[in-house]
């Protein structure tokens, strides 16, 4: 089998208008291509959700390095306010417009194709295992940890992972994740008593008390940080009463917020302290408070050693800058791989994803995919 171009790759599947949680082509044509390189592919799709799971090599080998990536995208908006068409893979001024292209049609393809470039120099006891979701961009429940469940299941494994999410800020090169903070929101509905606004003392008015309450939660300082992590925080994203009235206190308020944490807390002890809070307000005012909290993952870092170090150096080869470590930014389905294996994110420069005229430099395709080649080279002591 020829050589995959990345970049030929990546606009084949950005022409696969895949807007969450539609799989329109992406995953078929990965599963094709993979087939004919010798992967065994398999669909894990679960509650309409499109999965693929390809494996190269022994099932519960020693040694198996795995991939992880998506192929949903974000809808595009406005398709007149772009440049080009958002599902066209334009190339343009030594860029490759469109959907996806940043986040992360390109890292998918990039490890795609040094996958199959190196399936025939892979040890005997080695394995190549490529975990590709529908589900990244949406409510995640139903992608990379339908892909685990189902590796549980039958006995699959993974021994170290490279999640290809963007993670260089401006310059290709400059920092790879080694963890990621934990995620959670909340929603507040403050309940009181209905009231003519002229006569307070009547009602028990929520807005007052839910003020109150998140005042006291902005304010507070959860932590310093540490060693691993910026300092956690928490950010007030929406605060509704829904009163057309004037003089009406209303009888309900509702208001909701994200905490990033990092590991000196989990999902748990920070639920019980919003619980906590919302109590001693309640006590305070007579107004009751329900809290629906979601946490979409938890802290997780990768210790520095070997396996970083070898990521590390592949992108120094690749590029002339050693990577920082770094666990900033959002939430990726590396919070789910971290429960299995090690994992590491290792990807292109972010700054247009998401964004109309999304675009990657070509040139960073084909860095990208030297820098993933030289890592399963490395991994697999064949460099």
């Amino acid at each position: 089998m020829t050589a995959v171009d990345p970049v030929d790759l990546t606009a084949r599947l950005i022409r696969c208008p895949s807007v969450t949680p539609d799989e329109a082509g992406a995953l078929t044509l990965l599963a094709d291509l993979l087939s004919e390189a010798g992967f065994e592919c398999t669909r894990v799709d679960r509650n309409g959700t499109a999965n693929l799971f390809a494996r190269w090599g022994a099932k519960g080998a020693n040694k198996s390095l795995g991939f992880n990536g998506h192929t949903d995208v974000v809808p595009p908006g406005n398709a007149a306010d772009w440049r080009f068409d958002p599902f066209s893979a334009t190339e343009a001024e030594g860029k490759l417009w469109g959907r996806g292209a940043c986040d992360m049609k390109s890292g998918v393809a990039a490890f795609v194709a040094a996958a199959v470039d190196h399936v025939r120099k892979t040890p005997p006891d080695g394995a190549l295992v490529l975990t590709i979701t529908g589900d990244e961009e949406g409510d995640a429940t139903d992608g990379t940890v339908a892909l685990l469940d189902w590796m549980a299941e039958t006995g699959e494994t993974i021994s170290h992972c490279i999640v290809g999410e963007p993670t260089c800020p401006t310059v290709m090169g400059e920092m790879i994740k080694n963890g990621r903070r934990g995620s959670m929101n909340a929603k507040i509905v403050a309940r009181g008593v209905q009231g003519h606004a002229a006569y307070p003392h009547r009602a028990k008015n929520p807005v007052s008390a839910l003020v109150r309450l998140l005042d006291h939660l902005a304010r507070f300082s959860l932590d310093d940080g540490n060693a691993n992590f910026d300092p956690s925080t928490l950010a007030l994203t929406s605060i509704d009463t829904g009163n057309p009235a004037t003089n009406v206190i209303p009888a309900q308020s509702t208001a909701a917020l994200n905490i990033r944490f990092n590991d000196l807390h989990t999902g748990e002890s920070l639920s019980q302290w919003l619980h906590a809070e919302a109590d001693k307000v309640a006590k305070e005012t007579g107004v009751a408070f329900d809290l629906k909290i979601k946490v979409s993952g938890e802290s997780f870092v990768t210790n520095p050693g070997w396996f970083t170090d070898l990521v590390s150096d592949a992108v120094e080869v690749e590029t002339g800058r050693r990577p920082v470590l770094s666990t900033s930014g959002g939430t990726s389905d590396a919070r789910f791989v971290k429960s299995i294996c090690p994992v590491v994110e290792v990807g292109l420069v972010g700054s247009s994803m998401h964004q109309v005229d999304e675009h990657v430099e070509i040139a960073h395709i084909q860095q990208l995919n030297a820098i993933y080649a030289r890592i399963i080279a490395a991994y697999f002591d064949d460099a």
